[in-house]
């Protein structure tokens, strides 16, 4: 592990974007690098497949929704 210089700006929205999701900051950072590299590797792929997928991935049960 290392530390990484982030701009004052975006380490702020990051500490927002963690109160939001309930996250720590690490985490929050974490989990957006994640999807960013997710979504370079996989460019036709929307946000919300990219979530899918890495919860299918872990074998998480999503119940469907009730139109």
């Amino acid at each position: 592990m290392g530390i990484v210089k982030i701009d004052e700006q975006l380490h702020e929205d990051i500490r927002r974007a963690s109160t939001v999701m309930c996250r720590s900051i690490n985490a929050q950072a974490e989990f957006w690098m994640k999807v960013g590299m997710l979504a370079e590797a996989n460019p036709t792929l929307s946000f919300n497949d990219i979530v899918k997928a890495q919860l299918a991935q872990a074998q998480v049960h999503i119940p469907a929704v009730a139109a």
